[in-house]
């Protein structure tokens, strides 16, 4: 998932804060921008791994233009950060699907030729998730 973050800019004398706003309470900082971004992903990391251990779903990640005119973040800067929300979303369980052939085949093609989807499984999850997200 890809969460926006909003970077207040420092100097010599003040470290580069983040803000995550999609997730309350979830803040960072670091000497440089690239250091800030860095904390960030643990930061993130870190508070998904509480939420998971309290039953609770990663929060829906923000388009970025959903974020960026809002009065709060004035004169921050905007970075989005990649995480692998995979390890929170609780233990896998091996199911029955049932599936036209034509579909299997579809989704055996299209894993077959994109690197990005580890299994069958691995694309079902991520398009369940994708549809979860959108309702």
């Amino acid at each position: 998932m890809k969460y926006t973050v909003a970077i207040e800019v420092g100097d010599e004398d003040t470290a580069y804060g983040v803000t995550v706003p999609d997730i309350p309470g979830c803040f960072s900082a670091g000497d440089s921008f690239e250091e800030a971004l860095e904390n960030a992903k643990e930061a993130i990391n870190g508070h998904l791994e509480i939420l998971a251990e309290d039953g609770e779903l990663p929060p829906k990640a923000s388009a970025p233009n959903q974020l960026i005119n809002g009065k709060e973040y004035a004169g921050y800067i905007w970075a989005v950060v990649e995480i692998d929300i995979e390890p929170f979303l609780g233990k896998s369980q091996k199911v029955n699907v049932t599936l036209p052939n034509l579909t299997l085949h579809q989704i055996d093609e299209v894993v077959s030729k994109n690197p990005a989807y580890k299994s069958r499984s691995h694309f079902l999850q991520v398009a369940s998730m994708h549809e979860l997200q959108c309702a």
